[in-house]
């Protein structure tokens, strides 16, 4: 799956469901909330505050090592 800064958090849990940790390890702990299932990658970042770009780096790579 390509996960951009626009792809919504409800499709990388469906379907990546091995990122979670990824998420955790940023704060962000209500994956399945329902703020959540609307919000891009980009807008749970901001949220958050954490880069997008460089948690996509960090994202991508964690995926490659599960």
């Amino acid at each position: 799956m390509e996960i951009t800064r626009e792809t919504l958090i409800s499709e990388i849990v469906e379907n990546c469901p091995q990122a979670m940790p990824a998420f955790q390890a940023i704060g962000m702990h209500c994956m399945g909330c329902a703020l959540a299932s609307g919000e891009t990658l980009e807008q749970a970042c901001a949220a958050h505050g954490v880069d997008p770009d460089e948690f996509l780096v960090e994202l991508q790579a964690f995926l490659l090592t599960v």
